[in-house]
């Protein structure tokens, strides 16, 4: 395992990887980053907020607020909702542990998973970054390989970026196995922080016994990448299939229906384990699909959060907060 140095600055060798990070972390602050900023509001608050805190005031329950911080006590005296306002004594660090393992290359259309990938931690990293947070990156192949140290900026942004699209893809591998991932990551993190999980989780099993001991420590959230292919199957006739980590290779007859209701069947099965395993290690989960608007889905994301938080609150909600008591939380 080796640690990234610090970004270098442009060469010949890597000017047109470079000029590519800067191309589309440029696109994304125009399209996506100016969108969210529109629509996120206090909301950032909310998912980013760092682990140390100081109260700093009281003041009348708001509509974007949390309700999380409302003051009980104050509110049962005055009659009225109050919450409390914190000053944060640090900044969020966050970290991503990047699974760039054969089987995140594929994609059914013009899109792979590892490009979206690629585009949701350029976004996360620049929200974080413009507020002075920090932000490093643990780099999975078919071992980790790389470490990229929590710093801040734009330019650090641009170097986790290069660093993604300038790895060379491996054609196959022995398989894929998160546990070494995670293992790994709770040994290089060295205190509590933000983790996101960014894989398509088609991994070895034991991995979630490594993500319960990381939830231990740090707020983790486990950003799940799929394409609808992996889904279901069209009939396409006869095809061969590829497994994408081993290259194995399967000759199959798509027009028959009993294959692909069994293919389905079994992908229902894999979405469920994958769900129960997330609900018991008691993580968020965040599903980015190959064909997602990538704004969208992290503002039902963020709208998740809002309501876990409204759930783990307790107690009686405000009245236009009420109906979220009956939305199930998958």
């Amino acid at each position: 395992m080796s640690v990234s140095p610090a970004p270098p600055k442009p060469e010949s060798a890597t000017q047109n990887a470079q000029t590519s990070a800067e191309a589309i972390l440029r696109r994304l602050e125009w399209t996506v980053i100016r969108r969210l900023d529109g629509l996120l509001h206090g909301d950032y608050r909310t998912l980013f907020r760092g682990f140390g805190l100081d109260l700093a005031d009281l003041r009348e329950y708001q509509y974007h607020d949390d309700v999380r911080h409302i003051d009980w006590n104050v509110t049962a005296r005055l009659q009225t909702p109050h919450v409390r306002d914190f000053h944060e004594d640090r900044e969020v660090t966050a970290w991503f542990l990047l699974d760039l393992s054969p089987s995140v290359d594929f994609g059914s259309q013009q899109t792979s998973k590892r490009s979206v990938s690629a585009e949701f931690v350029s976004v996360l990293a620049r929200l974080l970054t413009r507020h002075g947070n920090r932000i490093g990156a643990v780099l999975y192949g078919s071992a980790v390989d790389t470490v990229i140290p929590a710093r801040t900026g734009r330019r650090h942004v641009l170097h986790l970026l290069h660093s993604m699209l300038n790895r060379p893809r491996a054609t196959q591998s022995t398989g894929t196995n998160l546990q070494n991932l995670l293992y790994s990551a709770a040994q290089v993190i060295p205190r509590r922080s933000l983790v996101f999980v960014v894989s398509d989780f088609i991994s070895a099993p034991g991995w979630d016994k490594s993500l319960a001991q990381l939830v231990q420590r740090h707020e983790v959230v486990a950003v799940r990448l799929y394409d609808p292919l992996e889904m279901e199957l069209p009939d396409l006739g006869m095809v061969v299939v590829q497994d994408a980590e081993t290259g194995e290779q399967l000759f199959v007859d798509t027009h028959d229906s009993g294959f692909r209701k069994r293919f389905a069947a079994a992908a229902v099965r894999r979405e469920n384990e994958l769900r129960e395993s997330f609900a018991c290690v008691g993580v968020d989960a965040l599903e980015l699909s190959t064909n997602d608007d990538l704004a969208d889905a992290l503002l039902r994301f963020a709208d998740l959060r809002k309501r876990r938080s409204q759930l783990a609150a307790g107690g009686s909600l405000p009245k236009h907060l009420e109906e979220s008591r009956e939305i199930p939380v998958a």
